[in-house]
């Protein structure tokens, strides 16, 4: 029989208004059936992104946030495998703006030694034309 532990994320990447209209839209992240975490829509589009990167190049790593006072305000890290089932439900129904600079972020943070942190969006940067 598994364990359902309901929690929510509160890590500073998740403490802004991501929605239309300044809803917060969350989304939950399913771990193997054991855990289910709710994310802001926007958080779990940049994760999954990475995490599926890695996924699919056969990569195992840890995946860690810091939890909402709700839940015990501690931290809660994860083993991620190739092997383990997945589940990002989207409660919004459109897909968040993505930044490139957060998923470089967010990548570099997976493949370091402590794993995935779970790390504040960084500003977007506007593109600068250069005339030659």
């Amino acid at each position: 029989m598994s364990i359902l532990t309901r929690g929510q994320a509160s890590d500073p990447a998740v403490e802004y208004v991501a929605g239309i209209d300044g809803e917060v839209v969350m989304g939950a992240f399913n771990y193997d059936s054991t855990l289910k975490v709710d994310f802001d829509d926007r958080v779990l589009a940049h994760i999954q992104i990475v995490i599926g990167a890695k996924l699919r190049r056969g990569e195992s790593f840890y995946f860690s946030w810091r939890d909402d006072d709700s839940v015990g305000d501690g931290r809660t890290t994860v083993w991620l495998h190739p092997a383990l089932p997945l589940v990002y439900k989207y409660y919004g129904g459109r897909m968040p703006r993505i930044n490139p600079a957060w998923i470089q972020v967010l990548t570099d943070s997976a493949n370091s030694s402590g794993g995935l942190q779970l790390l504040p969006e960084p500003e977007v940067q506007e593109a600068v034309g250069h005339s030659t």
